[in-house]
């Protein structure tokens, strides 16, 4: 994950006047700030922002097409007079002709990144995604989210003859992942996909020290059968198996990379040997020895 960092734009000129100097700390990246209309998705700019308590954006139009995500912080959006609550996880877009006013709450002052680009695909991929442009929506999977932004910043700041072509790769990837994170039918579906993320977020964060779905389902204040039923229908597969297959697949990383023994690896996810190499075949379908024999 790229750090923001103390304020540093990678170009050697000045920054351009519509990146905001209310901050505390940022890290961007320029490509191209007077780009030539394009054929093709073309990223111009990005970055990584830390707002000032006196950061206040208000523009009546924007030359780019652009994608803003709040990773922390709370404050006010209005977007063609329509007003909006910032949180963590909320997404908007603007562009040319769409007014926008963004502000900070005093605190927690708002960190989000954002991403300028043009291109002819630029509104209907804005559009078959539900990011209609001067809309804002809320995600539910926010660490996807951040890590696609996280992503598209790390490559945005390396300089070779590639760089232009993977970062419009990877803005449509952000796109998808937005698209995927945020619940596109209302109500119960809506619900339903909310309690799902949540779930399968404190799993990913939780997955060494957690033994059973029990544990699980106590800690998210969730009813087993539901849960089941919320992991069949989302991911299509119980989630037991997926707290296996998380906690194998740590397991393979950790005998791949440090070297440790099988049983060291065991210690640590709390399992017995023979236990930890009956699951490990089970998800992987070659015990840990066959494993480590293979990788050399």
């Amino acid at each position: 994950m790229c750090r923001i960092r103390r304020v540093s734009d990678a170009t050697s000129t000045q920054p351009p006047e519509f990146v905001s100097k209310q901050v505390t700390a940022a890290s961007r990246f320029y490509l191209n700030l007077k780009p030539r209309p394009a054929r093709r998705l073309t990223v111009v700019c990005g970055g990584s922002e830390v707002c000032a308590a006196d950061y206040l954006i208000d523009r009546t139009t924007f030359p780019f097409w652009s994608i803003e995500f709040v990773a922390a912080g709370s404050g006010e959006l209005s977007l063609a007079g329509k007003r909006h609550s910032l949180r963590a996880g909320t997404v908007f877009t603007y562009g040319p002709r769409i007014p926008h006013t963004i502000r900070t709450a005093a605190a927690p002052q708002l960190v989000k990144y954002f991403v300028d680009f043009i291109g002819l695909p630029s509104v209907p991929l804005l559009r078959a995604s539900g990011l209609k442009p001067g809309s804002a929506l809320q995600v539910t999977a926010l660490g996807d989210v951040r890590n696609a932004f996280d992503t598209l910043l790390r490559l945005g700041l390396q300089h070779d003859s590639r760089t232009e072509r993977t970062c419009a790769l990877q803005l449509e990837l952000l796109i998808n992942t937005i698209a995927r994170s945020h619940p596109t039918t209302a109500g119960s579906d809506h619900r339903a996909r909310g309690t799902f993320e949540r779930v399968r977020e404190y799993i990913d964060n939780h997955f060494v020290r957690l033994f059973s779905i029990e544990e699980v389902t106590r800690a998210c204040h969730v009813d087993g059968s539901h849960l089941s039923r919320l992991f069949r229908r989302f991911l299509s597969e119980p989630p037991l198996r997926y707290l296996q297959r998380r906690r194998m697949q740590w397991a393979a990383d950790r005998l791949q990379e440090s070297g440790c023994l099988v049983r060291q690896v065991a210690d640590e996810l709390a399992m017995d040997p023979f236990h930890f190499s009956r699951t490990f075949k089970r998800v992987h379908g070659v015990s840990p020895m066959a494993f480590l024999r293979t990788r050399g």
